[in-house]
């Protein structure tokens, strides 16, 4: 088996932060969002932020959809703030996903991923992030107008900001290796879509 060449990361400050309590200091107003959230550990945090409230898609075995279910949920509703929550797993699973949006260039989508550098649901290997890749420059490639990097506590308040305010923008929250949260919340496809669409319509 070939070997793999591991990038340098010299130029990189190690991953401080918690993804348990960053992740819900980044958000922090879920309840402004429609939300996405990728399997695993980025859908169970939103789902803790909400109470496994309706406003969250969250995914269940569909590794690498969620940005491009958020894309189609930011071009179908122009006037919602629609917030994705990825792994770096997840998205390197579909990195095409990223030069598509910013070509569609939706200004009411933002992406946050969630890069620990490791592959946390099949064994906890290192991901290509984990590796040298460095996905902030890749979606500065790919054309997002905005791409903001958080190392650390300091760097969360503009990740706030551009939540809330920076138009399509991809943020690229840097974890240290560590379990997610651990949450109860429905698997079932039908109801989660049913309660989504739910929320979306104001029906609830």
């Amino acid at each position: 088996m070939a070997q793999l060449n591991k990038l340098s990361t010299s130029n990189l400050p190690a991953a401080v932060l918690d993804r348990r309590q960053a992740v819900p200091a980044l958000i922090e107003h879920p309840e402004d969002f429609l939300m996405v959230g990728g399997l695993a550990g980025a859908a169970q945090e939103l789902t803790a932020m909400t109470n496994d409230g309706p406003a969250v898609f969250g995914l269940g075995g569909a590794m690498g959809a969620a940005p491009m279910m958020g894309l189609g949920l930011a071009l179908a509703q122009p006037g919602r703030r629609v917030l994705v929550a990825t792994g770096d797993g997840e998205l390197l699973m579909n990195l095409s996903a990223l030069a598509t949006i910013a070509l569609m260039a939706p200004k009411n989508l933002a992406v946050i991923c969630v890069d620990n550098g490791h592959y946390g649901e099949t064994g906890n290997q290192d991901s290509h992030t984990g590796m040298g890749v460095r996905l902030d420059t890749v979606a500065t490639g790919c054309g997002f107008p905005v791409v903001f990097t958080i190392n650390t506590e300091d760097d969360l308040p503009e990740g706030r900001r551009l939540l809330r305010e920076g138009g399509l923008c991809f943020i690229l929250l840097r974890v240290k290796e560590g379990p997610a949260l651990k949450v109860k919340r429905s698997l079932s496809p039908a109801v989660v879509r049913t309660r989504f669409r739910m929320a979306l319509l104001g029906t609830e």
